[in-house]
C-alpha cells in the first residue's frame, strides 16, 4: 500500500510544479507569482481543493503527442472559501504551454464553471496566458466558445470576477469582458485582441504591448478594467475585499458583517460640505466616506469618467452600491463615458439585489458635436433605462444641483425612487437661473437691472428643493449632518421591499 501512496505523492509533487523549476523562476524574475502561489493568496489558507489535477492534453497533430505532457495543461483549477464563504477559481498557469488554452485545459475550466453555476457560488478568473494553443486549432476555437456560453449563462446569477495578471490576448480576453469585474496589474499585465506584431503588419502602426493593452489603457481610456494594481499581492488582496462586499448569487441574501459604527451617527462637518458660491466645486467622496460603516469604500473604474464616482460600502453592515456625481470633474456633468460607467454598475447591483444610494449633483448633460456624435442621447438613456428598469430598495439624496432632464435620470422619484431626499442647498430646475432668464425673458437682455432682477425672482422660485417638495418629487428636506442616520432608516426600512417588472423574455437596453 505504502508504494502506491507514495507514487500518488510523487505525480501532485510533479503536477504542482507545473512547467519546472526554470520557468517558475522566470515566471517570479518577471515578478509574477505562480498559478498555485496565486491561488494560494486568494483563498483562505488550506481551503483550496483541486479538480483536475492530472488531466493532459489529447492533441496529436505537429508532434505534440511525441512532446512533454504535463499534468493539469496550463490551468489550475477548484474551489475554497474567501472568509469562510466558498468560492470557484481557475488560474491560468504560463510556466505549462504559456497557460495557451486547449480542449482539455477548456473542459477543466467549463466544468469548473458548471459547478460555479450548480451550487450558486462567485468564480474567479485568473489569467496569465498567450490565447489559443495553435497546435489544436478549431479544437481550441470550440472550448472558448463553449467557455463564453457558460460566462453568459452565469451572468447575473453569479459573480464572475476576471483578474488579469500577464498577457491576455485573442479569445482570452472576450470571457473577461462577459464577467462583471475586469482587474489588471500594473507593467505586467495587458489585453487585446491582436497583439502590437499584427498590428504592425495589418496598420503598419507601430506600438508596444502596453501602449497598446495595458493597466494605463484599459483603466482610462478604454474602460475595459475596473481598476489596476501594482502587483499580484495588491491585486489578490483586494479581490478577497471585494468579495467581502459582493453575495454569493442573486438568490442568496447580501452578505453581512459587524459593524462598530454607529448607524444614528451624527456628522456637522457635513453641513459645511457645500460651498456657498453654487460654481464651486466639493469632493463628492467627502460625502460618501461619511456615511458609509468605518469610511471603508471599495471604488470601481475610479479612473476613468471621475465626473461619476461608483463603487460599494456598508451601512449597518450591509452592502449598498453608491452612485455620485462628482463635481470636482467637469462639475458633475453626465456625458457619454460617465452615463456607460453608472449604468453597468446599477445594472450589476439590480442584478445581485444590492440596494442603490444615488448622490445627485449635476448641472445637466455634456453639450458639443463630440458628445452628440458619440451618441450622448443612445448612452444617456443606458443610465435612465438601468434606473427606470432596476428593481432594488433606491435611495437618492439631492446635495446641490438637479437639472434638466439629468435631474430624471439620477434615480428621481419618477423613476420609482424609493425615498428621495434633499438638502437645503439643492437647486431644481430646468436650467440654471441665467440660462433660463436669457430664454424666458429674451426681449429683456439689453437691460442688466432687470435682467438681474428677473434671475433673483427665478432663483427664489425654483432654484430650492421647496418646489419639488411640495410636489411629492421629494419625499423630505433633511439636515445634512443628519445624511446617514436618514439613509440608514429608509434602507433598513426597505429592506423587505418587493416590486417586480412585467415579464419579459429581457428587456432591449440601448446599447
Amino acid at each position: 500500500m505504502k508504494h502506491i501512496l507514495d507514487k500518488l505523492q510523487e505525480r501532485r509533487d510533479s503536477a504542482q510544479l507545473g512547467g519546472g523549476k526554470k520557468r517558475i523562476d522566470a515566471q517570479h524574475g518577471r515578478g509574477k507569482l505562480t498559478a498555485r502561489e496565486r491561488i494560494e493568496l486568494l483563498l483562505d489558507h488550506g481551503s483550496f481543493e483541486e479538480f483536475d489535477m492530472f488531466v493532459q492534453h489529447r492533441c496529436t497533430d505537429f508532434g505534440m503527442d511525441e512532446g512533454e505532457k504535463i499534468s493539469g495543461d496550463g490551468v489550475v483549477t477548484g474551489w475554497g472559501t474567501v472568509n469562510g464563504r466558498p468560492i470557484f477559481v481557475f488560474a491560468k498557469d504560463f510556466t505549462v504551454f504559456g497557460g495557451s488554452l486547449s480542449e482539455t485545459h477548456a473542459q477543466k475550466i467549463t466544468k469548473l464553471q458548471d459547478m460555479a453555476l450548480k451550487n450558486r457560488s462567485p468564480i474567479i478568473g485568473l489569467f496569465d496566458a498567450g490565447g489559443a494553443r495553435i497546435q489544436e486549432g478549431v479544437a481550441a476555437l470550440g472550448g472558448y466558445g463553449e467557455v463564453f456560453q457558460r460566462n453568459v449563462l452565469a451572468s447575473g446569477v453569479i459573480p464572475q470576477i476576471s483578474v488579469i495578471m500577464g498577457p491576455c490576448a485573442g479569445g482570452d480576453v472576450y470571457s473577461p469582458a462577459m464577467t462583471d469585474f475586469i482587474f489588471m496589474v500594473r507593467d505586467t499585465s495587458y489585453m487585446f485582441v491582436t497583439g502590437p506584431d499584427v498590428v504592425k503588419t495589418v496598420t503598419n502602426e507601430i506600438v508596444t504591448a502596453e501602449e497598446l493593452g495595458g493597466a494605463s489603457v484599459h483603466t482610462t481610456k478604454s474602460s475595459i478594467a475596473d481598476k489596476a494594481y501594482d502587483n499580484d499581492v495588491e491585486a489578490l488582496l483586494q479581490m478577497r475585499r471585494l468579495l467581502d462586499f459582493l453575495p454569493s448569487s442573486n438568490s442568496d441574501e447580501l452578505p453581512e458583517w459587524p459593524s462598530f459604527d454607529d448607524s444614528e451617527r451624527i456628522d456637522h462637518s457635513l453641513d459645511t460640505l457645500i460651498p456657498d458660491n453654487p460654481n464651486k466645486p466639493y469632493d463628492i467622496k467627502e460625502l460618501i466616506l461619511k456615511v458609509v460603516d468605518e469610511s471603508d469604500f471599495f471604488e470601481i473604474q475610479e479612473t476613468h469618467a471621475k465626473n461619476i464616482v461608483v463603487g460599494f460600502g456598508r451601512i449597518e453592515g450591509r452592502t449598498v452600491g453608491f452612485v455620485a456625481n462628482q463635481p470636482m470633474v467637469l462639475a458633475g456633468v453626465l456625458d457619454i463615458d460617465a452615463s456607460k460607467k453608472a449604468a453597468r454598475f446599477v445594472r450589476f447591483c439590480d442584478c445581485f439585489n444590492i440596494p442603490i444610494v444615488t448622490f445627485v449633483d449635476v448641472p445637466g448633460f455634456l453639450p458639443g458635436t463630440a458628445q452628440e456624435y458619440g451618441g450622448l442621447i443612445k448612452h444617456g438613456a443606458k443610465l435612465l433605462f438601468a434606473y427606470a428598469e432596476a428593481t432594488v430598495p433606491k435611495v437618492t439624496l439631492i446635495t446641490r444641483k438637479a437639472f434638466g432632464g439629468a435631474y430624471d435620470v439620477m434615480a428621481s422619484k419618477h423613476l420609482r425612487g424609493d425615498v428621495n431626499y434633499a438638502w437645503p442647498t439643492a437647486q431644481i430646475a430646468v436650467m440654471g437661473a441665467k440660462g433660463a432668464v436669457e430664454i424666458i425673458f429674451r426681449s429683456e437682455i439689453g437691460d442688466p437691472q432687470k435682467i438681474a432682477q428677473r434671475t433673483k425672482s427665478y432663483e427664489d422660485r425654483f432654484l430650492s428643493p421647496f418646489v419639488a417638495a411640495e410636489r411629492g418629487y421629494i419625499d423630505e428636506v433633511i439636515m445634512p449632518s443628519a445624511t446617514r442616520k436618514r439613509i440608514a432608516r429608509a434602507l433598513a426600512l426597505l429592506r423587505h421591499k418587493q416590486l417586480e417588472n412585467p415579464w419579459k423574455k429581457h428587456d432591449n437596453i440601448p446599447l
